[in-house]
């Protein structure tokens, strides 16, 4: 989870600053939507290959190559203000996208993993983790604002943690190696094992429930993505505060996330995902009508709380979906990870130039419609049955079988006692 709350504490510090970066170089809204974008097209254009990477090398080392170019990115993005330089923060933005995507493929199929060794569901705690540590970087940013912490001193700090952090994490990762480079002494490697694997993950971009599921993950990512994006924003310009007001109540949309990914377990395990699905998306409709039309700040928060709410579940239970079948999550991870760079891409211009002539505020009620799509394609989540698991493998992926429950529960209680994982083949 160490690894989920730190990718919150980083994302949140820098959406805090927004509006400080946007001061610092002159940016208008529509400048500010085309220099976020460039996080977007970084993001897409590494989704899909971070799927094949974790196949190809597993976990581990994708964690490694993302830490270093996230570290990069974050220099980057504090330096541009800094020297008044436009294409330096592009460039920094760029590789932070590039390092969400190739950090978030491989720690959601972990989560994926752990919860199917369980049995039961856990992958909303692991977000759960990712919301505190937004939560955390969200009043950290506020703080920072409000003692004028300039931000190359803030966003070299965070590298710095950053790298220290993910580091020292990996040996908790449950899969080092990709699923079938295991080192072993029964089996060897094949040597067709790569070309299997990339097949796979490519593969996923044809099955119907796949990308079903992905148009649910980006209605929810246009959510919370605009969100993080426009709402301290929208606070400020559309309530007159100061920056660190909008930081508070982007705080407050994150906490209220996080009550939710810390209860949403049981709610999952009592009701199911797809009513889960459903009712999230009608409260979190709900909240944003609220926030976009109040009178007032205090009933805008009780909106943003609301939204926070309803925005907190369907991506676990997104991710969780892609994760039924253990042989192909990694790729359906990707996939639907795909959808959600989709909307990080669409959402910032798209919203820039409505805000430019409606405001922030109101420019935010417009996602209201992916709000409805989600509701309309919720029965898509729900669990696949064995044998449609077993019937959408290939031959080759059908005489593979994946490890039983009781091992993977033993990796996960002799990592918890300092032990290495023991390295074998699914």
């Amino acid at each position: 989870m160490g690894l989920f709350a730190l990718t919150g504490i980083t994302f949140s510090s820098w959406l805090a600053r927004i509006p400080t970066v946007r001061s610092d170089l002159g940016l208008s809204t529509a400048e500010l939507g085309g220099i976020l974008l460039v996080g977007s097209v970084g993001a897409l254009l590494t989704v899909t290959a971070s799927g094949i990477v974790v196949q190809r090398f597993g976990s581990r080392r994708a964690i490694v190559a993302s830490t270093a170019v996230l570290a990069l990115g974050y220099v980057l993005m504090g330096v541009g203000p800094a020297t008044g330089s436009i294409p330096v923060l592009a460039v920094g933005i760029f590789l932070n996208g590039v390092a969400i995507a190739l950090g978030n493929v491989p720690i959601n199929v972990e989560s994926g993993r752990i919860e199917r060794a369980m049995g039961r569901t856990v992958i909303p705690q692991f977000h759960a983790a990712f919301s505190i540590g937004a939560v955390t970087g969200s009043a950290l940013g506020a703080a920072a604002s409000h003692l004028e912490v300039p931000v190359v001193v803030q966003f070299s700090v965070v590298a710095g943690v950053a790298v220290v952090w993910r580091l020292a994490s990996l040996r908790g990762v449950v899969l080092p190696y990709a699923p079938d480079e295991a080192p072993t002494k029964s089996r060897p490697a094949a040597p067709a094992g790569a070309g299997r694997r990339i097949g796979s993950t490519l593969d996923a971009w044809r099955e119907p429930r796949t990308l079903l599921i992905g148009v649910v993950v980006l209605a929810a990512a246009l959510s919370e993505g605009s969100a993080n994006d426009w709402l301290s924003l929208a606070v400020v310009d559309g309530f007159d505060r100061t920056e660190a007001i909008g930081g508070l109540v982007l705080g407050l949309f994150v906490a209220s996330m996080t009550v939710v990914r810390l209860l949403g377990t049981r709610l999952i395990d009592r009701f199911g995902r797809v009513v889960v699905l459903r009712t999230s998306g009608l409260v979190s409709l709900v909240g944003l009508l609220v926030f976009g039309f109040a009178p007032s700040l205090q009933l805008a928060g009780t909106g943003v709380a609301l939204w926070g709410f309803g925005a907190a579940l369907a991506v676990p239970v997104g991710i969780a979906a892609a994760s039924d079948d253990p042989l192909r999550a990694a790729g359906r991870v990707s996939v639907v990870s795909s959808f959600s760079s989709v909307a990080s891409i669409a959402a910032p211009p798209l919203l820039g130039l409505a805000a430019e002539s409606m405001g922030a505020r109101h420019a935010l009620v417009l996602i209201a419609a992916a709000m409805v799509v989600s509701v309309s394609l919720s029965r898509r989540v729900a669990p696949e049955a064995p044998a449609l698991v077993e019937a959408t493998r290939r031959p080759d992926e059908a005489a593979e079988t994946a490890r039983p429950i009781e091992e993977e529960l033993s990796v996960l209680v002799g990592q918890s006692a300092g032990e290495p994982a023991p390295l074998r083949v699914p």
